[in-house]
């Protein structure tokens, strides 16, 4: 298991590339998440919440102008995405991508040794996957399948949960990982995110539009965004405040 880090992300410029260039969406972004805590950040369309979730992993078509985001001390915007990762940040994505030609158990293995830097014991680690598909309720042959090819949307948001469960990060990223879920799976993937929060004390940033995965995961914090800046912030009850009166009062009106 990682070892827990407080997560500080200070001042934080951030522009993506277009075809007409790049375009600032992330304006000055302050946001602290200690070992343990649930930040739920919520926002309209268009607000940057999915945009600090790619900067953070070190996606690189998102280029941090101004600003800095520390690991437990170290400079995370100089670390590659795959050391990222190894000093505890995850992001589970929106939009999963599709890997054909390799095994969900291949991709597994491969991530817990990147991340461990040994591979783990095979009969050991058949057993752990075993026993976290069968609490994601995920059949035996889905091990075999390639990587989200052909997946439903619950499929491969359960898969980025059991991904987050196994490699044990400090810090997880949730990028509306709720979008597509019926009712069903939305309780087992937030089950599933419960579990990791609880066993391993890792802090997460809770990304949504909605306040529904908010009745499974509770936040000790929630953010508003508005414009690629934080509106508001408060504890779980502004996510109630938000559910009765929406974004309506954080938005500019509309010139007639």
């Amino acid at each position: 298991m990682s070892e827990a880090k407080e997560l500080v992300i200070r001042n934080l410029h951030v522009t993506v590339g277009t075809p007409d260039g790049p375009k600032q969406i992330l304006k000055g972004v302050d946001l602290t998440i200690k070992p343990g805590e649930i930040h739920a950040v919520m926002g309209p369309n268009g607000s940057g919440k999915s945009t600090l979730a790619y900067a953070l992993a070190g996606h690189p078509n998102y280029e941090v102008t101004e600003g800095e985001v520390l690991l437990d001390g170290e400079d995370v915007l100089a670390m590659s995405v795959d050391q990222r990762a190894q000093a505890g940040l995850f992001l589970a994505m929106q939009y999963p991508v599709e890997v054909a030609g390799v095994s969900v158990s291949n991709l597994l293995r491969t991530a817990k040794t990147a991340i461990d830097g040994k591979a783990p014991a095979i009969r050991h680690w058949v057993k752990e996957v075993k026993a976290a598909m069968e609490r994601l309720r995920m059949p035996a042959d889905f091990a075999e399948r390639d990587v989200n090819v052909g997946f439903s949307g619950g499929e491969k948001k359960r898969l980025e949960i059991l991904q987050m469960e196994l490699l044990e990060p400090a810090y997880a990223i949730l990028d509306e990982t709720d979008s597509g879920l019926d009712v069903d799976a939305l309780r087992i993937v937030s089950e599933g995110v419960n579990r990791a929060h609880t066993k391993d004390h890792m802090g997460i940033l809770l990304i949504t539009h909605y306040t529904r995965i908010l009745r499974y995961i509770k936040p000790d914090f929630v953010h508003v965004f508005v414009d690629g800046r934080i509106a508001d912030q408060g504890g779980p009850e502004l996510a109630d405040k938000l559910e009765e009166e929406g974004y309506d009062s954080y938005l500019a009106p509309v010139a007639s």
